[in-house]
């Protein structure tokens, strides 16, 4: 007897994920709860353990392709069982033709939608039923999750003129994003003419018979181009830098670090520190901690910290949740935990999911300092340049310190340079002042 393996949920927001990568052949021997397979979803990236013990029996869905939430994948069958039919003939019937490399099949989980007629049918209601006393805003509550919602509200697109290609016509993140690309409604073909002329093709960079490698980006890179190109297409970016004398800091690291070490297994970097100064700048200025819901600023209650995580294979940012409840020790088990779960792909949907303010990290590779890209929805990210020592100028004569660059990408709709800044110099008093007495040791 066979056991199905299935596309998990992997949160309430999630319809569809893409197997980025099989980890076992068919044929091979599986153990229950081993690896089985890898995902990408809209939220994370994931291994996906094995329901079974047993052999790979079949594998439906190749690799490349998005399903829906519960679609059949694979089998698992005991072993020296093979499949009832050829495997190529179930995923001939799963999967729809072949897309473009930029755009992976997706295997067909219902029929097709009808045609439309003159008559436009009922509206779905929220609770699935069908009615047409639906409200335009019901059809949109059915039809997309809230970030698209959003995208829609900040661009004036309205959703139920969209067809979606998700999950019973859903309108994913793509529709809207690709809407908006093509120019959304305000390229809209004239009253009385038929449709808009298609798209100019994109020009070719090369020449044919030039040495190129042409790659399709991964699941997780075409997810960071949409947010980071929605971001600015969507806050107003201004950048603040403030240099930072971390010489207390670095004084007080050097002092517990050893400690830390030996009870918590963990490196106690510059990390945590700039985090609690970040954290505690926020309690004096709370705009910092907000995000726009249309002519409304939402102040958030909570500090849920997101770190920035540099992957082989991209960048995900982890939330430390109740980041304002933590001390020094807490923020530092805090971030280790979520960066060594990022790299070995054991983060939840949930791990990543409500932040209200980032930090990034570009000085751990050397980088003086960048110009990072807010996170949507929040209104600022912190940049946190390389920590070194170097000379300076103090009381008139040169001294050795130890120096870092900090920047506060902020969004201008919401925040002013004055608070930007106020805020900042804060975080600098905090850091240089280096009076953190609740380490937690």
């Amino acid at each position: 007897m066979s056991t199905d393996v299935i596309m998990p949920q992997m949160g309430e927001s999630i319809a569809e994920g893409t197997i980025t990568k099989w980890l076992k052949k068919t044929g091979d021997t599986v153990k229950r709860d081993e690896p089985l397979f890898e995902i990408s979803t809209d939220k994370v990236d994931a291994e996906i353990p094995s329901p079974a013990a047993g052999v790979l029996s079949e594998i439906l869905v190749q690799e490349g392709q998005t399903v829906g939430i519960n679609t059949v994948v694979g089998r698992i069958g005991a072993a020296g069982e093979t499949a009832a039919s050829a495997p190529a003939e179930k995923a001939a019937a799963a999967v729809s033709a072949p897309a473009r490399p930029s755009e992976p099949a997706r295997p067909r989980t219902e029929a097709p939608p009808a045609p439309r007629t003159a008559s436009p049918a009922p509206a779905a209601g929220g609770d699935g039923t069908r009615g047409a006393g639906a409200s335009r805003e019901e059809l949109r509550r059915t039809r997309s999750s809230p970030l698209v919602r959003r995208i829609a509200s900040e661009h004036g697109v309205d959703i139920t003129a969209l067809t979606g290609t998700g999950i019973s016509g859903r309108v994913t993140k793509n529709d809207i994003l690709a809407h908006i690309e093509r120019g959304g409604a305000a390229q809209a073909a004239p009253a009385g003419r038929g449709a808009a002329a298609p798209a100019a093709p994109a020009p070719a960079w090369f020449a044919p018979g030039q040495e190129t490698r042409v790659e399709p980006m991964t699941t997780i890179r075409r997810k960071i181009s949409e947010h980071m190109v929605m971001s600015r297409r969507t806050s107003a970016h201004v950048t603040t830098f403030f240099e930072v004398d971390m010489t207390n800091v670095a004084r007080l690291r050097a002092k517990h670090k050893d400690g830390f070490q030996a009870r918590e297994g963990i490196n106690l970097t510059y990390l945590p520190f700039i985090a609690k100064a970040a954290i505690d700048g926020i309690r004096r200025f709370p705009i910092i901690n907000s995000s726009v819901d249309g002519d409304n600023i939402v102040y958030k209650k909570h500090v849920n910290l997101g770190i920035a995580v540099a992957l082989d294979w991209g960048l995900i940012v982890p939330v430390v949740k109740r980041a304002d409840e933590k001390n020094i020790l807490g923020l530092a088990r805090a971030i280790a935990d979520l960066g060594e779960r990022a790299r070995n792909k054991k983060l939840s949907p949930d791990d990543v999911a409500g932040g209200t303010f980032t930090i990034t990290n570009p000085g751990v590779f050397g980088g003086l300092i960048g110009t990072p890209i807010i996170s949507q929805p929040q209104v600022a990210i912190m940049g946190v340049g390389s920590i070194q020592k170097r000379a300076v100028v103090i009381d008139d004569a040169i001294a050795i310190r130890t120096m870092g660059m900090l920047c506060l990408s902020f969004d201008h709709r919401t925040v002013d340079g004055a608070d930007a800044d106020r805020y900042m110099a804060a975080v600098k008093q905090t850091l240089e002042q280096g009076a953190f007495t609740d380490l937690g040791v």
